[in-house]
Order: C-alpha cells, then structure tokens, then sequence
C-alpha cells in the first residue's frame, strides 16, 4: 500500500490520544507522507481540517485513529468509501475493535509499506424513514419506545415473514455489533465476517430470542414514536407507526489488520 494521504484522528477531549496522535503525525511528516488533522491537534506542517465530514471530499490512503471504539466508530460514520482504518487503543476501555497499542506504531507502518497485512471488511447498517437515509451504523441500530409509560407494540418484517408483539424496543447488530448491546440482552456472538444481521427484542412480554437473518431489507413499524439510534452516538426520530427501513449499507467499514484472527472480538472479551 502506497501511504501518501493519511488523516489521524484522536478522541475528542482526551489529552493522552492528543498527544499521542501528534507525535504520530509528526513520524509521518518525516517519512514525507500528506499528513491531515481534525481540530483541535494542530502539528506544523500538516494539514488541519475543522470536521470529519471534510474527510469525504479527501483520496485518502489510510485513517488512524487513536482512542477507543467509540472514536472509530465515529470515523467510519464520516467516511463513505472504503477508506481502511488503522485502530489504536489509547484510552479506550477494551479497544475491542482496536488493532494494535502505540507502541506497535512503527512496526505497523513498517508492515504496512511492506504489504504486510490484510484488510478486513465488515457489514454496516443504514436505517432510513420518512423519505431520509440516515447515517450508516457499524455495530447496530436500536428503536426504543420515546414513550416510557406505555410498552409499544412493534412489527418487524424480513423476507415473507413478520413478527409482532410488544416490547420496549429492538436491536438490529451486525456480526461486528454482535459483542455489544446485542450480545448484553443474550444474543448471539457471530464470526465478524458473516453476512446476516440479528435481530435482537429488548424486553418483549413475551420472551422472544434473537433471530439471525439473511443482510436484507428489515421493516419495523412501532404503535408509538419511538428513536432510531446508530451505533450510541446518533439519534434520529420516527412518529406513529411510521414505518423504519434498515438494510445493508452499499460501503463496508475496512479494517487494516496486520494478523489473522478468529472471532478477534471474542478474545478482546477475555473468553
């Protein structure tokens, strides 16, 4: 891989990714490669851009990022082609999405020009209603009642068949996000590279498992008004029975790996 366009990316207001990240951006300087920025790290020589929204208008080679996977989370939201990541753990609790730690850096870059690795590309989600497409999710979708005094009745239709019943919401994962909240309500931790999705109900009266489905459309219509939340970090809304379109987004999230793993987020869970 030709590394001549990079954009390093730390987590917001976290002073060690701060400097860790400049101290990165300085290494790659010296190696004469087009270094970018996100506000607020400022490195002489290097190009700052304000937003990561800026980083779409950019033929990029390679992003690192530095923090944990809520910070690569929120990279890939920004990014809609299949730009590869490199993920450092530095303040993060797990990293459990994360490849190396700083101090693997230099070897990494090394491995890097060398050829020296593989990339891992993994299914997102994109969720959209009222005639909007919404930012896609690498980990998962959840509708939630907004209504905390009534339990909602939802309808979720995939293929030829439907499911209704009620319950305080519903959890749509990929293989990626099977280790997250889905996983926490009891469902089922998939081999990253699937393509399915999991549906997951949160607190059905009933008790419903989660059920593993083919990455197609996925209808879900809810009797109250309910939030559409992508990956914990963006909220959008939908009113009475309205109905919420999620499917497989057209880019997948690309991950720089420099070993082979299986069920790699498995053993970052300590199994």
């Amino acid at each position: 891989m030709k590394l001549q366009k990079i954009a390093v990316v730390s987590k917001v207001g976290s002073k060690d990714s701060e400097k860790a990240a400049k101290d990165i951006v300085k290494k790659l300087l010296a190696k004469k490669i087009t270094v970018y920025t996100v506000s607020s790290i400022e490195v002489e020589g290097a190009k700052k851009i304000e937003t990561l929204e800026e980083l779409k208008k950019i033929e990029l080679d390679l992003v690192i990022t530095l923090g944990g996977d809520g910070t690569t989370l929120r990279v890939f939201r920004h990014l809609e082609n299949e730009v590869p990541i490199l993920t450092i753990n530095v303040g993060g609790n797990r990293g459990i999405l994360s490849e190396i730690t700083i101090e693997e850096l230099d070897e990494a870059i090394n491995q890097i020009s060398k050829g020296e690795f593989f990339l891992d590309k993994r299914t997102r989600v994109v969720a959209s209603c009222g005639g909007k497409e919404f930012p896609p999710a690498l980990n998962e979708i959840y509708i939630s009642r907004t209504n905390l005094t009534k339990t909602a009745e939802i309808e979720i239709k995939f293929q030829n068949d439907t499911i209704k019943q009620k319950m305080d919401g519903v959890i749509i994962a990929t293989p990626s996000g099977s280790t997250g909240h889905s996983f926490s309500l009891g469902g089922p931790i998939l081999h990253e590279s699937l393509d399915v999705l999991i549906i997951t109900p949160v607190a059905p009266v009933y008790r419903l498992a989660s059920i593993v489905v083919p990455d197609e459309k996925i209808e879900i219509i809810s009797s109250h008004g309910c939030n559409i939340v992508m990956d914990a970090q963006v909220i959008k809304t939908a009113g009475y029975e309205e109905p919420i379109t999620i499917k497989k987004y057209k880019k997948p999230a690309v991950f720089v790996r420099l070993k082979k793993r299986g069920l790699r987020q498995l053993s970052k869970l300590g199994f």
